[in-house]
């Protein structure tokens, strides 16, 4: 087990690859957007409540179901933790809109429900949808 996990990439290695991300749906959880902040990453973070977020990291409230498409048309991917299945879909969709990557995790059991890469990194998988057949990062 040591040496899979050694092998695995971390989530902030993976996400540093990217220059500018949307997070959707932050909630209280703003360590990733703070961390990518802090490595020099452009980070804007959306939920459906107003959210506090870190120094660095730009607000931006928006539902994902219901898209302002201005908030994702200038990023290169964009990410969840812990992505209902639910949201799958419309994610994905918002991603090819943007022509970004899509890049999540799940709760527990929960499968992804559109095509994904998987991804073994240091807390379990990491789901990657990409945006152009011949992107890779």
């Amino acid at each position: 087990m040591a040496h899979s996990r050694r092998n695995a990439e971390t989530l902030l290695e993976t996400l540093t690859k990217y220059d500018r991300l949307v997070e959707v749906g932050i909630g209280r959880r703003t360590d990733v957007a703070a961390a990518l902040a802090d490595r020099g990453v452009a980070v804007t973070a959306t939920d459906v409540h107003d959210r506090p977020v870190p120094d660095g990291v730009r607000f931006v409230r928006d539902d994902i179901v219901d898209p302002d498409p201005a908030v994702y048309a200038a990023t290169d991917a964009i990410y969840a933790l812990n992505l209902p299945p639910e949201l799958h879909r419309p994610a994905l969709a918002v991603a090819r809109e943007a022509d970004a990557d899509l890049l999540f995790t799940t709760l527990g059991g929960d499968q992804p429900t559109i095509p994904v890469e998987r991804r073994t990194i240091e807390t379990g998988t990491l789901y990657v949808a990409r945006a152009a057949a011949g992107r890779r990062r």
